[in-house]
């Protein structure tokens, strides 16, 4: 049987999870867990227009931007 070994995080999140007595509770974590990750995210891409590395003409060519795997 393959032994599943938790990093500091996810640990973390255990231990949390025991005071969250109610589903009230966790959605609300569940809330500030995403708010944290999707700030996280608007700050790198604030970064990489900062830097350059993305620009209105780059996200413009997403729109017709195709990379599929072409099935047979």
């Amino acid at each position: 049987m393959k032994q599943t070994v938790f990093n500091n995080a996810q640990l973390e999140i255990l231990n949390l999870m025991a005071y969250a007595k109610s589903s009230e509770t966790l959605s609300d974590l569940k809330q500030v867990i995403s708010d944290f990750f999707a700030q996280k995210v608007e700050d790198e891409v604030n970064l990489l227009w900062q830097n350059g590395e993305l620009s209105e003409e780059k996200v413009e060519s997403f729109r017709t931007l195709h990379e599929r795997t072409p099935y047979k």
